[in-house]
């Protein structure tokens, strides 16, 4: 189980700075793609902020050149042939939305990287997004033969325009970090070496803030993207578990080139 101490192995490194707790995805030799074992470990990790009444921000990184890459490749072929694999993965995706959307302490995003897939959707899920001027976001969910059923296609309409969403998810085509901020999909852009200390910073200055009137609004102010949940997670998911069995999902999983896009 993951503590809430400064914890330096395995695939989620959690490090305590005051009230500000710093969480690293460090999987970097696999550009932080999400194992089982992390998926575990990221699901505690939002139990335990939220029975740690110490904890009032937490702070989201990649170790490693890359925010996440999102999913296995080499789990692709699993999905496709095994439903089991296919229904665990469908739910760690729902509870995966579901937790971030309810912690009750602010989460900053720091992308120091790409944040591709399932990590675009992590990042996109945190409270505030600082993007290093070098990283960029991307969901080719629909390129890699899938419907963008747990991402961009829930969230991204709550935060920009529809035919902009439709655009990027559509080709799956690369977000750089200013248009990410212009869209509405990050809030700030800064210098790579500066990345860590912004963020950093920033967490501790909500840290500060009066913690019931900080977690209750950020609760209001989710409720937004709940509902967009709501409307759209199950049936997307549910047409996402279906594109698993398709001849165009079945030649990605078996190693051949994405129809598009470049991420």
């Amino acid at each position: 189980m993951v503590e809430l101490s400064n914890e330096r192995s395995g695939e989620l490194l959690v490090e305590s700075d005051g009230a500000v707790r710093i969480v690293t995805l460090n999987r970097p030799d696999t550009l932080n793609a999400f194992s089982d074992e992390l998926h575990v470990a990221f699901a505690r990790m939002w139990a335990a902020f939220d029975d740690d009444e110490e904890v009032r921000a937490v702070v989201l990184t990649g170790a490693g050149r890359a925010f996440s890459t999102g999913g296995l490749l080499e789990d692709f072929e699993a999905r496709r042939v095994d439903l089991a694999v296919r229904r665990r993965s469908m739910r760690e995706a729902r509870r995966l939305v579901q937790d971030m959307l309810d912690v009750r302490v602010p989460v900053v995003a720091a992308v120091n990287g790409p944040a591709v897939g399932l990590g675009c959707t992590i990042a996109t899920l945190c409270d505030v997004v600082f993007m290093a001027d070098t990283a960029y976001l991307a969901d080719p969910h629909v390129s890699v033969a899938l419907v963008a059923g747990d991402g961009g296609a829930v969230t991204w309409p709550t935060m920009t325009s529809l035919l902009r969403v439709k655009h990027y998810l559509f080709t799956g085509e690369r977000i750089s970090a200013d248009e990410a901020v212009s869209m509405g999909l990050a809030s700030f852009v800064v210098p790579a070496d500066e990345l860590m200390e912004k963020a950093i910073g920033y967490a501790h200055r909500l840290a500060s803030q009066p913690p019931l009137a900080l977690q209750e609004t950020k609760a209001v102010l989710n409720q937004h993207l709940r509902q967009s949940a709501l409307n759209a997670l199950a049936l997307g998911l549910a047409a996402e578990s279906q594109a698993h069995d398709t001849d165009e999902y079945r030649r990605v999983a078996q190693g051949g080139k994405p129809a598009g896009g470049d991420g």
